[in-house]
């Protein structure tokens, strides 16, 4: 069964979400069935890469709020993630456009590596707070799950893997998807946010059990028996 995941590496709730995801997805009985496909989704395309400015200031712009109350809803992310294990540096994290970093994760997802990018890019932006527009670090940070650093180079210098950022974008438009973390359990149920590990368990359960229901395979005990071919054995 086939697990969608709308998500863009700039989002808190999305590596919150992750952690969420995969207790729910330990507690599963059938995990093993299970295959997740990352999607790849800009909170901002037009996010201007800035080295110059703090995410605190930034927060203080773009919301309209005092720095005290930027902080503060920094911190409060940051303490959901220390609950989850995560150790959050959003005071000091970059403010960069992740559209590089998502053709990353198109070009990881052909070598199966989709998991392992989205994890790599969450740590090196939310925990390292280096910049995840930076084609050095991408290299780097490819290159630390198995990809070949002089492909991912070539990748990033080429508009490579733009289409397939942008078919994942429309493909959240066609279903409604205004916020992320997004998850799609079989094409059936959508689960939005950061939810508690019980609730996707609960929609894992669900959704297997009708998933079983529709893909009813009939076991095959193998005995003597003629083929099309004309050969019996």
């Amino acid at each position: 069964m086939v697990i969608d995941i709308f998500s863009d590496v700039r989002c808190p709730f999305c590596y919150i979400g992750k952690r969420k995801f995969e207790a729910a997805l330990e507690k599963f009985p059938q995990r093993d069935k299970i295959k997740v496909n990352w999607k790849s989704f800009q909170l901002d395309p037009t996010l201007e890469t800035r080295t110059d400015i703090s995410t605190v200031d930034y927060f203080v712009k773009a919301k309209g709020v005092s720095r005290e109350q930027a902080k503060q809803m920094l911190g409060g992310a940051t303490q959901m993630a220390k609950e989850v294990g995560l150790n959050f540096n959003l005071e000091d994290s970059v403010l960069a456009n992740s559209f590089n970093a998502h053709r990353l994760i198109q070009m990881a997802k052909t070598k199966s590596l989709g998991n392992e990018i989205e994890e790599a890019l969450f740590k090196v932006h939310f925990e390292e707070a280096r910049n995840i527009d930076d084609f050095d670090v991408l290299i780097e940070t490819g290159e630390s799950i198995g990809l070949n650093a002089e492909e991912v180079k070539e990748v990033l210098a080429s508009n490579s893997f733009e289409y397939e950022v942008k078919q994942d974008e429309m493909d959240a438009r066609n279903i409604g998807v205004r916020g992320v973390p997004f998850f799609v359990f079989d094409n059936r149920y959508g689960v939005s946010g950061a939810q508690s590990t019980e609730a996707f368990l609960q929609t894992l359960e669900k959704s297997w059990e009708e998933y079983t229901q529709k893909n009813n395979d009939i076991e095959i005990i193998e005995g003597d028996s003629c083929k099309p071919d004309g050969n019996c054995d």
